[in-house]
Protein backbone atom coordinates (compact mmCIF):
# COMPACT_ATOMS: atom_id res chain seq x y z
CA UNK A 1 0.00 0.00 0.00
CA UNK A 2 3.17 2.76 0.27
CA UNK A 3 4.50 1.70 -2.74
CA UNK A 4 0.56 1.49 -4.50
CA UNK A 5 -0.35 5.43 -3.13
CA UNK A 6 3.23 7.10 -4.43
CA UNK A 7 2.78 5.22 -8.27
CA UNK A 8 -0.85 6.02 -8.81
CA UNK A 9 -0.21 9.91 -7.86
CA UNK A 10 2.55 9.63 -10.59
CA UNK A 11 0.08 8.24 -12.88
CA UNK A 12 -2.59 10.72 -12.47
CA UNK A 13 0.27 13.47 -12.76
CA UNK A 14 1.23 12.24 -16.11
CA UNK A 15 -2.36 11.76 -17.11
CA UNK A 16 -2.77 15.41 -16.45
CA UNK A 17 0.05 16.69 -18.16
CA UNK A 18 -1.00 15.01 -21.23
CA UNK A 19 -4.17 16.67 -21.15
CA UNK A 20 -2.96 19.61 -20.78
CA UNK A 21 -0.09 19.68 -23.39
CA UNK A 22 -0.55 22.56 -25.36
CA UNK A 23 -1.48 21.81 -29.15
CA UNK A 24 0.42 22.69 -32.56
CA UNK A 25 -1.73 24.24 -35.55
CA UNK A 26 -0.53 24.13 -38.69
CA UNK A 27 -1.79 27.15 -41.02
CA UNK A 28 -0.30 26.08 -44.22
CA UNK A 29 -3.66 25.47 -45.67
CA UNK A 30 -3.33 23.41 -48.73
CA UNK A 31 -7.18 24.94 -50.00
CA UNK A 32 -5.97 28.28 -49.94
CA UNK A 33 -8.35 29.91 -47.78
CA UNK A 34 -6.74 31.19 -45.54
CA UNK A 35 -6.01 35.17 -46.22
CA UNK A 36 -4.90 38.49 -45.13
CA UNK A 37 -6.35 41.75 -46.58
CA UNK A 38 -5.13 44.88 -46.90
CA UNK A 39 -6.38 47.90 -47.70
CA UNK A 40 -5.11 51.65 -48.35
CA UNK A 41 -7.71 54.34 -48.41
CA UNK A 42 -5.93 57.79 -49.74
CA UNK A 43 -8.48 60.76 -50.44
CA UNK A 44 -7.71 60.05 -54.11
CA UNK A 45 -7.63 56.57 -54.59
CA UNK A 46 -8.81 53.23 -52.57
CA UNK A 47 -6.71 50.29 -52.95
CA UNK A 48 -7.53 47.01 -51.49
CA UNK A 49 -5.82 43.48 -51.96
CA UNK A 50 -5.48 39.87 -50.33
CA UNK A 51 -2.58 37.59 -50.14
CA UNK A 52 -3.51 33.54 -49.49
CA UNK A 53 0.01 32.51 -48.87
CA UNK A 54 -0.28 31.67 -45.44
CA UNK A 55 1.80 29.47 -43.06
CA UNK A 56 3.20 29.04 -39.83
CA UNK A 57 2.31 27.64 -36.47
CA UNK A 58 0.42 29.04 -33.45
CA UNK A 59 0.94 26.97 -29.90
CA UNK A 60 -2.29 26.80 -28.05
CA UNK A 61 -3.48 25.24 -24.90
CA UNK A 62 -6.71 25.81 -24.22
CA UNK A 63 -6.79 25.38 -20.69
CA UNK A 64 -3.38 27.64 -20.36
CA UNK A 65 -3.92 30.55 -23.41
CA UNK A 66 -1.84 32.65 -21.63
CA UNK A 67 0.63 30.56 -22.96
CA UNK A 68 -0.40 30.92 -26.45
CA UNK A 69 2.81 31.06 -28.90
CA UNK A 70 2.30 32.37 -32.46
CA UNK A 71 4.78 32.74 -35.87
CA UNK A 72 2.61 33.60 -38.95
CA UNK A 73 4.31 33.58 -42.11
CA UNK A 74 2.86 35.41 -45.80
CA UNK A 75 4.50 34.75 -48.75
CA UNK A 76 4.80 38.39 -50.66
CA UNK A 77 4.39 36.62 -54.08
CA UNK A 78 0.88 36.06 -52.98
CA UNK A 79 -0.12 39.41 -52.66
CA UNK A 80 -2.68 40.43 -55.39
CA UNK A 81 -4.36 43.39 -56.76
CA UNK A 82 -7.37 42.87 -59.09
CA UNK A 83 -5.71 45.52 -61.59
CA UNK A 84 -2.70 43.43 -63.06
CA UNK A 85 -0.01 47.04 -63.52
CA UNK A 86 -0.49 47.67 -60.15
CA UNK A 87 0.06 43.89 -59.08
CA UNK A 88 3.14 44.30 -61.16
CA UNK A 89 4.35 47.65 -59.46
CA UNK A 90 3.59 46.47 -55.99
CA UNK A 91 5.88 43.42 -56.69
CA UNK A 92 8.34 45.52 -57.98
CA UNK A 93 11.44 46.42 -56.27
CA UNK A 94 9.77 50.54 -55.44
CA UNK A 95 6.96 48.14 -53.37
CA UNK A 96 7.62 45.34 -51.73
CA UNK A 97 10.64 44.00 -54.12
CA UNK A 98 9.27 40.31 -53.34
CA UNK A 99 12.25 38.72 -55.19
CA UNK A 100 14.41 40.33 -52.48
CA UNK A 101 11.73 39.80 -49.54
CA UNK A 102 10.30 36.85 -50.40
CA UNK A 103 8.17 36.58 -47.23
CA UNK A 104 6.87 38.94 -44.13
CA UNK A 105 6.38 37.52 -40.64
CA UNK A 106 4.87 37.54 -37.51
CA UNK A 107 6.59 35.95 -34.36
CA UNK A 108 5.46 36.37 -30.78
CA UNK A 109 7.14 36.95 -27.69
CA UNK A 110 4.47 37.25 -25.05
CA UNK A 111 1.00 37.63 -24.78
CA UNK A 112 -1.29 40.40 -22.61
CA UNK A 113 -4.67 40.92 -21.45
CA UNK A 114 -5.85 37.38 -21.74
CA UNK A 115 -9.29 37.07 -21.66
CA UNK A 116 -11.07 33.49 -22.66
CA UNK A 117 -15.31 33.05 -22.43
CA UNK A 118 -16.41 29.94 -23.73
CA UNK A 119 -14.51 28.50 -26.95
CA UNK A 120 -13.14 32.52 -27.65
CA UNK A 121 -9.96 33.84 -26.31
CA UNK A 122 -9.21 37.32 -26.91
CA UNK A 123 -5.14 38.99 -26.34
CA UNK A 124 -2.56 40.93 -27.35
CA UNK A 125 -0.06 39.41 -29.20
CA UNK A 126 3.44 41.07 -28.15
CA UNK A 127 6.45 40.68 -30.72
CA UNK A 128 8.34 41.34 -33.97
CA UNK A 129 6.48 41.76 -37.31
CA UNK A 130 9.07 41.82 -40.30
CA UNK A 131 8.50 43.48 -43.84
CA UNK A 132 10.44 43.92 -46.21
CA UNK A 133 13.62 43.33 -44.45
CA UNK A 134 12.52 45.82 -41.46
CA UNK A 135 11.79 44.65 -38.14
CA UNK A 136 9.65 46.27 -35.71
CA UNK A 137 8.38 45.62 -32.14
CA UNK A 138 4.02 45.73 -32.03
CA UNK A 139 1.07 44.64 -30.13
CA UNK A 140 -1.90 42.74 -32.13
CA UNK A 141 -4.80 42.55 -30.73
CA UNK A 142 -5.98 39.02 -31.60
CA UNK A 143 -9.03 36.44 -31.25
CA UNK A 144 -8.72 32.82 -30.68
CA UNK A 145 -12.00 30.59 -31.40
CA UNK A 146 -10.91 26.79 -30.33
CA UNK A 147 -13.05 24.03 -31.91
CA UNK A 148 -12.61 21.19 -31.14
CA UNK A 149 -12.40 17.71 -33.07
CA UNK A 150 -14.62 20.42 -35.79
CA UNK A 151 -11.32 19.48 -38.20
CA UNK A 152 -13.22 17.29 -40.17
CA UNK A 153 -15.67 19.75 -41.03
CA UNK A 154 -13.16 21.65 -42.44
CA UNK A 155 -10.78 18.84 -44.04
CA UNK A 156 -12.94 15.58 -45.08
CA UNK A 157 -12.05 12.22 -43.03
CA UNK A 158 -9.38 14.04 -40.61
CA UNK A 159 -9.45 13.80 -37.00
CA UNK A 160 -9.12 17.08 -34.52
CA UNK A 161 -8.95 20.09 -33.83
CA UNK A 162 -9.20 23.63 -35.41
CA UNK A 163 -7.88 27.27 -33.99
CA UNK A 164 -9.17 30.20 -36.16
CA UNK A 165 -7.04 33.47 -35.91
CA UNK A 166 -8.52 36.71 -36.60
CA UNK A 167 -6.73 39.92 -36.45
CA UNK A 168 -7.10 44.06 -37.42
CA UNK A 169 -4.10 46.25 -36.98
CA UNK A 170 -2.22 48.87 -39.34
CA UNK A 171 0.87 49.61 -39.87
CA UNK A 172 2.99 53.00 -41.99
CA UNK A 173 3.84 52.05 -45.46
CA UNK A 174 6.77 54.52 -44.56
CA UNK A 175 8.25 52.65 -41.68
CA UNK A 176 8.77 49.68 -43.62
CA UNK A 177 10.39 51.17 -46.72
CA UNK A 178 7.62 50.97 -49.08
CA UNK A 179 7.43 53.67 -51.63
CA UNK A 180 8.05 56.04 -48.84
CA UNK A 181 7.73 59.12 -51.33
CA UNK A 182 4.63 57.80 -53.06
CA UNK A 183 1.77 61.03 -52.74
CA UNK A 184 -0.12 60.32 -49.97
CA UNK A 185 -3.06 61.64 -51.57
CA UNK A 186 -2.85 58.61 -54.08
CA UNK A 187 -1.56 56.32 -52.24
CA UNK A 188 -1.87 55.91 -48.11
CA UNK A 189 0.57 56.16 -45.86
CA UNK A 190 -1.85 53.40 -43.71
CA UNK A 191 -2.04 50.05 -44.56
CA UNK A 192 -4.98 48.54 -42.55
CA UNK A 193 -4.27 44.67 -41.95
CA UNK A 194 -6.96 41.98 -41.69
CA UNK A 195 -5.89 38.17 -40.84
CA UNK A 196 -8.60 35.86 -40.92
CA UNK A 197 -7.09 32.43 -40.54
CA UNK A 198 -7.29 28.96 -39.46
CA UNK A 199 -4.89 26.13 -38.64
CA UNK A 200 -5.55 22.58 -37.83
CA UNK A 201 -4.08 20.11 -34.77
CA UNK A 202 -5.19 16.42 -36.47
CA UNK A 203 -4.99 13.66 -34.10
Amino acid sequence: MNTLIPTLSVILSLTSAAIAAPQVFNFKDPKGVNNAVFNLDAPLEAITGSANGVSGTVTFDAANPAGTQFKITVAAASLHVGNPVMKDHLHGAMWMDVAKYPDMSFESKAVKNVKTTGDTTTLDAVGTFTLRGVSKEMSLPVKLTYLKDKLGLRVPNQKGDLLVVRSQFSIKRGDFGINPKAPEDKVSDTIEITLSIAGASPK
